[in-house]
């Protein structure tokens, strides 16, 4: 019994951390859980500008994502209807309705522009190796901005849940600019769907807030929703309301949906009732007013923790800071190549030092003759000359020398060094 009692506890832990870490917390790092990862990561794969069919992301994405094609498909429509990374074509379903999106065969996406800009770069991305060891794959995307607090998220793990609300892209950015400069902030959800919202209890995202639907009156006998609250759909607030008026709490005559890219619900009320009485009965009795409780749980790190707003914004911008350093040294150190090399093409063409190599009989000969004809103008060079250098000045073609333009080489290395100071100054004050 001892044996298979440890053999549960191992089995469990490793499928709590499992579930945890690889299904349903988002990381604070880019703020997405593995299959959005996976899918914008294959989606970049496939990138050339032009839509792909949705069938097609999900194949790809199969091979980083071990949980079907249903799961990949789902969260694929879920990412494209938040309108942040993906473009869409075709029958993505409809938020405020709850239609579904048509099958994968039918419908089209690709990455969007901005997704293009904030979410890849493969110099600073670090890669891990996928479920079946075949391909290599992102461990967190290079992101700039929280991500997790524009598209929200939710999940039931093994002991925890988390549940993010969304919020306003440009407010979002701006938090992270008054975190970047030490100033305070508060940050509100914000909803696609409209409605209105009580966020005094929303606890710097460690609360509740209560959302509301948008209730217009018709003359005295009907009123009209024309914004839901955030979770519900046009469908779930007229089953309520059905389901309030089959239980005697409201009282109408009839009620119709005529919602398109806009949710309009038509209600008329019965008989003897006002509409300022059956507004108030929708939000005491239907899904017209609905509560949510924030519960802010990511993996930082490698593991669950449960923070705030703030607390989100405010690692994200260390982490953009650490990314720009990043990129910035990457910059420099491929700028210090490029000078490199011009300065040395520079040298041996101006100076004719490829006459030098005509009497040498082996290429070790021609290697040391060309390496000792650069010494007396790299008196004050820090920079080492490898057999990789010389090597690349013998592959020098005729054309290239006889057509060799000084001024304008001059000029090349002029702005790379310009572009240098320039990046070595925001480095400084980064």
């Amino acid at each position: 019994m001892t044996g298979l009692r440890k053999l549960y506890e191992n089995n469990f832990l490793d499928f709590a951390s499992y579930v945890i870490k690889e299904r349903a917390i988002p990381d604070a790092a880019d703020g997405l859980k593995p299959v959005q990862r996976r899918i914008l990561w294959s989606m970049s794969e496939m990138d050339d500008g032009r839509f792909n069919k949705v069938a097609n992301v999900i194949g790809h994405t199969m091979r980083y994502h071990p949980h079907g094609d249903q799961s990949i498909g789902a969260a694929l429509v879920s990412l494209a209807n938040r309108n942040f990374f993906i473009d869409r074509q075709g029958n993505f379903g409809n938020v405020l309705t709850g239609d579904e999106a048509s099958a994968p065969r039918y419908i089209e996406c690709r990455l969007t522009q901005m997704a293009r800009d904030i979410l890849f770069n493969n110099e600073t991305t670090d890669f891990g190796v996928s479920y079946d060891g075949r391909n290599k794959e992102p461990v967190v995307l290079p992101v700039k901005v929280p991500v997790v607090l524009l598209l929200g998220a939710e999940g039931i793990a093994v002991g925890m849940s988390t549940k993010i609300l969304p919020h306003n892209f440009n407010e979002v950015l701006n938090a992270q600019i008054a975190s970047l400069r030490g100033e305070e902030f508060q940050l509100f959800p914000d909803f696609i769907q409209g409605g209105a919202v009580d966020v005094s209890a929303y606890g710097d995202g460690c609360g509740k807030v209560k959302c509301r639907a948008r209730i217009e009156r018709r003359g005295n006998k009907k009123v009209a929703i024309t914004q839901i609250p955030f979770g519900t759909t046009t469908e779930s607030v007229i089953a309520s309301i059905e389901g309030a008026t089959r239980k005697g709490r409201l009282k109408i005559s009839s009620i119709d949906d005529y919602s398109t890219d806009r949710a309009e619900i038509e209600i008329t009320v019965a008989r003897g009732v006002s509409a300022d009485e059956t507004i108030q009965r929708l939000f005491t009795n239907t899904d017209c007013e609905i509560s949510h409780t924030a519960n802010m749980v990511v993996i930082m790190d490698g593991k669950p923790v449960e923070t705030t707003v703030s607390g989100l914004v405010e690692y994200s911008a260390n982490s953009l800071k650490n990314l720009l350093k990043r990129e910035l040294e990457l910059e420099i150190s491929g700028l210090q190549d490029r000078l490199h090399w011009m300065t040395l093409e520079q040298i041996f063409i101006e100076n004719r030092l490829y006459k030098a190599i005509e009497e040498c009989a082996t290429l070790d000969d021609v290697r040391t003759t060309v390496s000792g004809s650069l010494v007396p103008f790299l008196e004050d060079y820090k920079r080492e000359v490898t057999i990789e250098d010389t090597d690349r000045l013998l592959a020098l073609k005729i054309r290239r020398i006889s057509r060799f333009d000084i001024e304008a080489h001059r000029k090349e290395i002029g702005d790379i060094k310009a572009k240098m100071r320039a990046a070595r100054k925001k480095l400084k004050h980064l």
